[in-house]
């Protein structure tokens, strides 16, 4: 099964349309970290994050990982070892804090962009994630909580995402 990224407003699996949001300055080819570009292709996607303090674990095929306050997804191009992956905090290297203030990490899957052998300044952090306002992302592909809900069960855990 193939999630369809059609345009910057929706998302479609099956028959099912949902809007959505993508990064600020569309989608591209070219992906460069901090670019506020959505990455075109089709992607794999990793496990759901979530937080269970503020949601009980989703009925979803994908494996779930609970999101704790040491975890963070690292944007920082000076260490291309740690680059694009799940890292246990440290000061020193940059990153995306998993457990945010707002809502929008309460529920994530890591779109595997950039990922197996990741490439620095190719972009990281890319995510589908929720988002109340659809406010555009800093590249990530956001849904609404409910329509993020119905995705999960749809899903299966060899599910793509291919972004246009």
């Amino acid at each position: 099964m193939t999630i369809l990224v059609k345009n910057k407003h929706t998302l479609q699996i099956d028959e099912f349309k949902f809007n959505c949001c993508i990064g600020k300055k569309g989608s591209t080819k070219n992906k460069k970290e901090g670019d506020k570009k959505t990455p075109k292709g089709t992607f794999k996607l990793e496990h759901l994050y979530f937080r269970r303090d503020r949601i009980k674990k989703p009925s979803t095929s994908l494996e779930c990982v609970e999101i704790k306050k040491n975890m963070g997804w690292c944007d920082d191009i000076g260490f291309p070892k740690k680059y694009n992956k799940l890292i246990k905090i440290e000061k020193k290297i940059r990153h995306e804090k998993l457990m945010r203030k707002d809502h929008k990490y309460d529920l994530m899957i890591p779109i595997k962009y950039n990922f197996e052998t990741p490439i620095k300044g190719l972009g990281s952090c890319i995510f589908i994630h929720l988002t109340k306002d659809f406010r555009p992302t800093a590249g990530c592909v956001a849904l609404k909580k409910k329509d993020f809900l119905i995705l999960l069960k749809l899903i299966k855990k060899n599910s793509k995402i291919k972004i246009f």
